[in-house]
């Protein structure tokens, strides 16, 4: 029984693909719990979790007992409704006139992102500043923005054609991290999460 903690904001596509190889199968019962980072590192402190996945690596004085490990990493895009940009986007100068919607501040793509702006000197205009990927999406498909996320949250999108991808960072990655405690006897299931899927 693999017990795997989610951070909250993490893309659902993501989590989706990691456990695929465990769905459907009548021999494994899966737990997923859904949360802050400190509540769920304090679970897997406890034994209540095997894993947890988040963006961040776990920090801090008292994690000498967990290992991250960097299972995933993807380019950033904006992505948005085709009608948004009627050509190829000007990055980053159509910025000035086209509305996104970003991570909120404090996030590492963000900090990137506003640093290329700043750079170029161009002032975005912000329609919202959103903690989650999954609200990140919606607000794209509901809105005439563009939106900042990894491709993962997006990847039923583009080939349905509701949202495409308008310009693509390579130097802007978010990073997808596996935490766990060091045992001996790690959960064996643990070992058939899909962690290769999205290198």
């Amino acid at each position: 029984m693999p017990r795997i903690g989610a951070v909250a904001t993490l893309s659902r596509n993501f989590q989706l693909e990691l456990i695929r190889p465990l769905i459907g199968r009548r021999d494994v019962e899966i737990i997923i719990k859904s949360g802050a980072v400190a509540d769920l590192l304090t679970q897997l402190e406890h034994h209540a979790l095997d894993l947890v996945l988040s963006n961040q690596p776990a920090t801090g004085d008292r994690d000498a007992d967990r290992q991250s490990t960097l299972i995933a990493e993807q380019s950033v895009s904006l992505i948005g409704h085709p009608k948004v940009v009627k050509r190829a986007l000007r990055f980053p100068r159509d910025l000035a006139k086209i509305p996104v919607a970003l991570p909120e501040r404090g996030n590492s793509m963000r900090m990137a992102f506003d640093a290329l702006l700043e750079a170029a000197e161009i002032q975005p205009i912000i329609l919202a500043e959103i903690d989650d990927m999954t609200m990140l999406r919606l607000i794209a498909r509901e809105s005439d923005c563009l939106a900042l996320v990894p491709p993962v949250v997006v990847m039923d999108e583009p080939t349905s054609k509701i949202l495409v991808e308008h310009h693509r960072f390579p130097q802007i990655k978010e990073a997808f991290y596996a935490i766990t405690r060091r045992r001996r006897f790690p959960n064996p299931l643990l070992r058939e999460l899909n962690t290769g899927k999205f290198r």
